[in-house]
């Protein structure tokens, strides 16, 4: 299936400086939000709560996802001259959940900040649709594998710091940190350049309408299912109970450190190869289900892991298989939007596979209570495997295994 390429203004092509200005804006968007992310399950739990409530308070973060990034992308669409206002106002929640968890820890104050952290990730299909049109539409993979280069960095540099951070200076710093990135994003997203289609070409229709359209995209149910699995299976482990079930069998906080190395250097390094280097689509298929079925390998691993040395090397084999995962769907997704729905087809993406964030740490924290820690990892091991059959069984949506070779 082919769809017509965006059409641009020559003299709109962005500099080296507005491409630097963006991904500063998008190193704050992440920063602020996920600067506490990597211990705030121990947090939660020294602060006293049960494993079921850490799930839901973890959980809650893709609930205003759910909600928002469908309805915001359809919007955008229309509106898109908002674009850089949502955004804006994106940062405005990281700022409020910051306040709120500097003075407040009770379990609904804690569960509200988390809910406007929720909103702000909510404007990421934004930031990726805006991004992408800094690149040719048959660059859509070396777009989002830059965007998904700058996340996994962000992510990584908030991993590898927000422990020392907490041990030499206290659980209030990070949240405070990210109250500071919010405010300094607001200003690099004031700077952004934004480039556009034409204006003519944008088409008039319905919120129904455009609604009905994006769900009918050849191919966007598959990558959004998978999408679903793969951000389960994120934050059910290193965005979860990877800290907790390493507490578990005697590993140090001071070591969580080189927890996190092992499992984001090989996810960054994929997403830098991929920012490199195209891949053709028609091997998307077979890596998606290579990288799936590696992903149950590790997490089954992880579930039966003694040592810090075993447990950090089955992290980092999970890293590498979940770094092809994800700018892969991401790039399908711009691939096969057509123009004039490019930010309806994020949002559907993104609201479908909130659920993942949702309701992966919800059933995963419902599992730990039940069965132990060990058993999450066993469940997202199989849950891992159960999405291997979108590929393999050819009566499930024959639509699956499309003329574009889509996956």
């Amino acid at each position: 299936m082919k769809f017509a390429q965006s059409v641009l203004d020559k003299e709109s092509k962005p500099s080296i400086l507005s491409h630097i200005n963006f991904n500063l804006a998008v190193f704050c968007f992440w920063f602020s939000i996920y600067i506490y992310v990597p211990l705030f399950g121990v947090y939660l739990e020294k602060t006293g709560f049960s494993y079921l409530a850490i799930g839901i308070i973890l959980g809650s973060y893709g609930i205003t996802q759910i909600l928002l990034r469908l309805p915001l992308g359809i919007l955008s669409d229309v509106l898109y001259n908002i674009r850089k206002k949502l955004l804006i106002l994106g940062f405005a929640c990281s700022f409020l959940s910051g306040i709120i968890l500097v003075f407040f820890t009770s379990f609904y104050f804690i569960l509200i900040a988390r809910l406007f952290a929720g909103v702000t990730a909510a404007m990421w299909g934004i930031a990726t649709v805006m991004y992408s049109y800094y690149f040719r539409a048959d660059q859509a993979t070396k777009s989002m594998g830059t965007m998904q280069f700058n996340t996994v960095t962000t992510q990584f540099i908030c991993m590898v710091s927000s422990g020392y951070i907490i041990h030499f200076h206290g659980w209030n710093l990070p949240f405070w940190l990210g109250v500071i990135a919010s405010l300094l994003g607001v200003i690099f997203v004031w700077n952004i350049k934004e480039i556009h289609e034409r204006e003519q070409e944008k088409p008039k229709m319905s919120f129904r309408k455009l609604v009905q359209a994006t769900s009918k995209i050849n191919g966007i149910k598959t990558i959004t299912f998978l999408s679903f699995v793969s951000h389960a299976l994120l934050f059910v482990s290193i965005f979860g109970f990877s800290p907790a079930i390493s507490l578990s069998i005697g590993i140090a906080e001071s070591q969580f450190i080189w927890l996190m190395f092992a499992f984001f250097i090989p996810h960054a390094l994929i997403s830098l190869v991929l920012m490199i280097f195209s891949i053709d689509p028609k091997y998307n298929r077979i890596l998606l289900i290579a990288c799936f079925a590696l992903s149950a390998f590790f997490n089954i691993l992880i579930s039966e892991a003694e040592s810090f040395l075993t447990m950090s090397m089955y992290h980092s084999g999970l890293g590498l298989a979940l770094g092809f995962i994800f700018p892969i769907l991401l790039s399908e997704v711009v691939r096969i939007s057509p123009k004039e729905l490019k930010m309806s087809t994020m949002g559907f993406y993104q609201s479908f596979y909130a659920f993942g964030i949702l309701l992966g740490p919800m059933v995963g924290g419902y599992v730990a209570e039940i069965f132990g820690l060990r058993s999450v990892f066993t469940g997202a091991a199989i849950l891992s495997s159960l999405s291997i059959f979108v590929f393999i069984i050819p009566n499930i949506k024959r639509w699956v295994f499309n003329k574009a070779e889509l996956l």
